[in-house]
């Protein structure tokens, strides 16, 4: 290099340059620590949430600095059983097959999920973590860690979200879970309906069927508690009361057009999904008057054809279009 092109050189752009990735790469890591698993898409989103239009880098800036520095997530493979369908208690149908709600306090989802408490000298500990979700807003309603499997924590997590519907009138409630004897227990059972809640299982072990919990499990497990390494059920507890926090208030969320749930409770109505549901899709445009089958009910998939349902299956809660 010259002496002329020497002190022609300006070193401002570079520096700029750096500083940028250095502030985008601390805001990461800020979220990081409330949310060791969150995705790269949703973490531009916040980025643009919290700066706008003074945002310092671009889309493909944000994705080339995520890439280069190592920062994209994997999803870890799960999981110990958690569920025990074969108890012989008295089970409920799948009554939220054809149901979309369209308001808070419609349909409440639950399951359990176990989170490594410590190693010892004969394996893992373990403890189980509870959680009730509203299917409209996403939010996490409800939650309880417990040492065992027993009845009594998805009882907790159950009478915490009973708060949000004591004095309502008029209340059309569903509560959908899996099978287990938790939930079919005589003691969660009589809580519900003392409540004139409406009860609704799984009717076999297709995690589809209650797909919103088994997602909401493994955001909590392999996202938001993603690398955290726990020594107490105390730490736990700790732990999950800030991931539901930071979930709830500040993580948005595709299902929900990229709102919080807090920003969601708030609206009434279809709320837009930033991906396909062939699910809703089919619900929503299925034509006024059901045509009958020789086998039973058609009813329009996600190819724009239709399928037959058999006589007998339950149809509570269709929503037609108008």
């Amino acid at each position: 290099m010259t002496k002329q092109a020497y002190y022609k050189y300006d070193e401002r752009p570079v520096l700029l340059k750096v500083a940028q990735e250095e502030f985008v790469l601390q805001y990461i890591r800020d979220v990081r620590e409330k949310d060791p698993g969150i995705g790269g898409m949703k973490l531009w989103h916040m980025y643009q949430k919290a700066f706008g239009v003074n945002q310092p880098v671009g889309r493909d800036r944000f994705e080339d600095i995520v890439d280069r520095y190592g920062l994209k997530v994997r999803a870890k493979a799960r999981k110990p059983r958690t569920t025990d369908s074969t108890h012989g208690l008295p089970v409920y149908p799948n009554i939220i097959k054809d149901f979309i709600p369209d308001g808070v306090n419609q349909l409440w989802v639950s399951d359990i999920t176990y989170i490594t408490v410590r190693p010892d000298e004969y394996g893992h500990v373990f403890c189980y973590l509870s959680l009730i979700l509203d299917a409209y807003t996403e939010e996490i309603v409800g939650w309880s860690v417990g040492a065992t499997l027993e009845t009594a924590y998805p009882v907790e997590a159950l009478r915490q979200v009973l708060k949000r519907v004591e004095g309502s009138e008029d209340i059309q409630l569903v509560h959908h879970s899996d099978r287990g004897c938790q939930y079919a227990s005589r003691e969660y059972v009589s809580i519900l309906k003392r409540h004139v809640i409406s009860i609704s299982m799984t009717e076999g072990g297709n995690p589809k069927d209650n797909a919103q919990a088994e997602r909401i499990n493994g955001t909590m497990k392999n996202e938001l508690l993603k690398g955290k390494v726990f020594q107490s059920m105390e730490e736990v507890k700790a732990a999950v009361s800030v991931a539901v926090d930071f979930y709830n208030n500040e993580r948005p969320h595709m299902s929900i057009d990229m709102m919080t749930p807090t920003e969601a409770a708030g609206c009434t109505g279809k709320i837009a999904k930033r991906w396909k549901s062939c699910r809703h899709d089919a619900i929503e445009s299925r034509p006024e008057g059901l045509e009958i089958a020789e086998n039973g009910l058609l009813l329009p998939d996600c190819r724009g054809g239709f399928r037959a349902t058999p006589f007998g299956q339950s149809l509570t809660g269709i929503r037609r279009k108008e």
